[in-house]
């Protein structure tokens, strides 16, 4: 796979620094049940990374030490780790809010057929990866019966109060199909709600639009395919200063399963991690009482991924954010 670091390295970034700290995205391991071409943390079933139960307890001390608002659980397939479930009850008796971004497929696997229960029983906001409510679209990124068990995963939900517009909140997550913008994040949800609730009788509360990452397998397939400058091009043509205000990075940490710090998942990813004036890594251990609002934010040409057009965080477009 084509390292897309050197690449962007050398692409200047408008500077930006942080502001107070609000969401604790935590990466608990690498593993997943699938192996989608977009996902930019190259995640799959043979992926042995995570997070273990000492690191999992530094997590929880620092959320009541920092009174973190907002726990945001990713991977991989966050549910195969074998803290999971600790680790959000835990969270929950904090008073945080809890957020696992789940792709859905998950909910069938063996040893999961209680899952969905868990989830709704501590109130969890579910994050849901769907790509499309079209099936070839969605099995083109995804892979074959994916979109069939993606359907059945959310039916699932919805018979368990989620989406409903109530407590239990339901949001899903598109991804474009290759090197392009996505389209306006409104108008997609109204699409996405139409066509889902029309045909399989699901509901949902918001459709987060988001930019492909030009790293790990999207970025490699545009290298090998000669599109990785052109799609670097439409990004920073694109790219709106008024979104400078509202990149996630300024509120929040990426913490990987070793327990290591970074701006975001995708400096997480890219390897970029948060360092200290002797240039040694940040460990989540190095914040406990240490706050860093204010510092600068590392940056790279990726960035533009999240400033480009109507923005791309994860939680959607910035522009509908704001409003």
């Amino acid at each position: 796979m084509r390292d897309t670091r050197p690449l962007l390295d050398r692409i200047p970034f408008p500077a930006i620094r942080r502001s107070k700290l609000k969401i604790l995205q935590v990466n608990v391991g690498y593993r997943c049940n699938q192996s989608c071409f977009h996902c930019h943390v190259n995640a799959g079933p043979n992926r042995t990374e995570e997070m273990s139960g000492d690191v999992v307890d530094l997590v929880l001390d620092f959320i009541a030490r920092r009174k973190v608002a907002t726990l945001d659980i990713t991977g991989g397939a966050p549910e195969l780790n074998p803290h999971f479930r600790r680790l959000v009850q835990a969270a929950r008796r904090l008073d945080t809010h809890v957020m696992d971004r789940c792709n859905l497929t998950i909910l069938e696997q063996a040893g999961q057929a209680d899952l969905a229960a868990f989830l709704a029983s501590e109130g969890i906001e579910i994050v849901a990866s769907m790509p499309c409510y079209l099936q070839d679209n969605v099995e083109h990124q995804r892979g074959k019966g994916v979109f069939d068990a993606s359907i059945r995963g959310l039916q699932k939900l919805n018979a368990l109060g989620y989406g409903r517009g109530g407590e239990l909140k339901l949001n899903l997550v598109y991804n474009p199909q290759g090197p392009s913008l996505p389209a306006p994040q409104a108008s997609l949800e109204a699409d996405y709600k139409r066509v889902l609730g029309e045909q399989y009788g699901i509901v949902f509360d918001k459709l987060f639009v988001l930019a492909n990452m030009p790293i790990q397998r999207f970025g490699s397939m545009l290298v090998s395919k000669g599109e990785f400058d052109g799609y670097l091009d439409l990004l920073r043509e694109a790219h709106l200063d008024a979104n400078l205000d509202g990149v996630m990075c300024r509120s929040l940490i990426s913490v990987d399963w070793r327990g290591f710090v970074y701006d975001c998942d995708f400096n997480q990813m890219l390897d970029l991690p948060l360092t200290d004036g002797r240039r040694k890594r940040v460990h989540l251990s190095d914040l406990l009482d240490e706050n860093i609002e204010g510092n600068p934010i590392r940056v790279a040409g990726h960035c533009y991924g999240c400033t480009a057009g109507q923005g791309s965080s994860c939680g959607g477009a910035l522009k509908e954010a704001a409003e």
